[in-house]
């Protein structure tokens, strides 16, 4: 009778494995675990307020100034902002046929590259006014300075170094995650030796090694995205001092300051 009663049991229990309800709920509990797995882990700090017509393309906090690179035809400006209330201290617009994307501060300097038009703009720092442009092949999208070169994007998986003086290449280095070439990295930020990048078309901020290219961290921050008609993440500007960073995107409401939390390495 025992031997009966178990034999039944594993019967049934066979049947209910096999059902498709059960197959059904193993589906919902491994999608459940893989959410938990990459949910946001990103502390916002402090909103500030940030004007709804600049299509971002570039952040960099310095010396408590917050400098904004925007772009669009027609409509490319570069900006230094007070970063605790969003306020546009000083603007300069980019002649109509540039289109702007990525800046970094260089010294008293400010580099601010361009889309399709091959041309990066030298600014003096104080006053926002092009000191001199130089040309480049390619598209230009994120730049950032690591303290001995600077780090440029160009929507693919490639990140070029070139000289902070001259701008010319020095080299480059091809980005992974997972083995995989990693495309469309945008706005860049280089911190502790690290380049951090929006991902365009993605909530994503990676985290990554400049020797190897390897992607040693990745960010959801999708928890910050407003509703209603806005644009793509994009904008990182480390807090200096801290392990805070600004973040933003293009034509949002808000800047966010965040401090990422409990991210394991890739």
């Amino acid at each position: 009778m025992p031997q009966v009663f178990a034999g039944t049991k594993t019967r049934a229990t066979l049947r209910w494995v096999r059902s498709p309800v059960w197959l059904v709920l193993v589906a919902v509990l491994a999608a459940c675990s893989t959410q938990q797995e990459t949910k946001p882990q990103v502390e916002v700090l402090q909103k500030i307020p940030h004007d709804t017509s600049a299509f971002t393309q570039g952040l960099e906090l310095v010396d408590g100034v917050l400098y904004e690179g925007t772009g669009l035809e027609g409509q490319s400006t570069m900006r230094a902002l007070d970063p605790s209330s969003g306020d546009v201290r000083r603007k300069v617009d980019l002649p109509p046929d540039l289109f702007g994307e990525g800046i970094t501060v260089v010294g008293d300097t400010i580099w601010q590259i361009t889309w399709r038009n091959g041309v990066a703009i030298e600014r003096d720092r104080a006053t926002l006014a092009e000191v001199r442009r130089v040309s480049y092949q390619g598209e230009g999208w994120g730049i950032c300075d690591d303290g001995r070169r600077l780090v440029m994007s160009d929507g693919t998986a490639e990140l070029t170094f070139r000289d902070p003086k001259t701008f010319a290449e020095t080299g480059s280095v091809r980005v992974t995650r997972d083995g995989k070439p990693l495309e469309q990295l945008n706005e860049l930020e280089c911190v502790g030796g690290e380049v951090w990048s929006n991902v365009w078309k993605s909530d994503e901020i990676v985290r990554i090694d400049p020797a190897t290219g390897q992607v040693r961290g990745t960010y959801d921050l999708s928890s910050l995205k407003p509703s209603g008609d806005v644009d793509v993440l994009n904008g990182i500007a480390h807090v200096p001092g801290t392990d805070e960073f600004l973040v933003t995107g293009k034509n949002w409401p808000t800047i966010f300051r965040v401090r990422f939390s409990g991210m394991g390495q890739d």
